[in-house]
C-alpha cells in the first residue's frame, strides 16, 4: 500500500506542481553558502523533493550535499506586481546525493521544516499574508511510517 505524503498541504503541492524552477542553497566545505537554480519534482513515493540537473554528479551542489547533507530550497514567484502578490514555499531539511534508477544522480531533500505563504490568499495584502510554518517529522531511512 502506498501512503500519501502528508508533509505538504494540498495548496503547497498544487503550487509546487505548477512551478518549473526552484533555488537550492547548500553549504560548501569552508562554510560558505552556494545558491543554484534547479529543476525539481515532488516525489510522492518518498515524500521528498528531488532535484535534477545537467551533469548533477559533477556539480558543486551535489558534492556539498554528499559532504554534509545541509540544504534549504525555495520556490517563489509573484502572482502579480500590482498589487504586489508574492507566493513562496521554503523547505529546510537534510538531503542526500543519490542515483535514481530512472533519473540518474539527484539530490533528494527530506523536509524537516516547511514555510509557505501567499498560496491560498489571493486577495490579501502582502504584509498581511498568513505564514504557514511547521516542523515535519519524517521517519529516517529504513524506518516504518505509521
Amino acid at each position: 500500500m502506498v501512503e500519501r505524503d502528508t508533509s505538504f498541504t494540498q495548496e503547497e503541492l498544487a503550487y509546487l506542481a505548477g512551478q518549473p524552477l526552484g533555488r537550492i542553497a547548500t553549504a560548501q566545505p569552508n562554510g560558505t553558502l552556494q545558491v543554484s537554480p534547479v529543476g525539481f519534482r515532488h516525489n510522492t513515493a518518498t515524500g521528498t523533493i528531488d532535484i535534477t540537473g545537467y551533469r548533477m554528479a559533477q556539480s558543486r551542489k551535489y558534492r556539498n550535499v554528499a559532504d554534509n547533507g545541509r540544504v534549504a530550497f525555495v520556490v517563489d514567484d509573484l502572482a502579480s506586481v500590482r498589487p504586489w502578490r508574492p507566493r513562496c514555499v521554503e523547505i529546510r531539511g537534510r538531503a542526500e546525493a543519490v542515483v535514481d534508477p530512472r533519473l540518474g544522480p539527484i539530490i533528494r531533500i527530506h523536509p524537516e521544516r516547511i514555510i509557505s505563504f501567499g498560496l491560498d490568499e489571493p486577495d490579501t495584502d502582502a504584509h498581511s499574508l498568513t505564514i504557514n510554518a511547521r516542523d515535519v517529522h519524517q521517519p529516517r531511512h529504513g524506518a516504518e511510517r505509521i
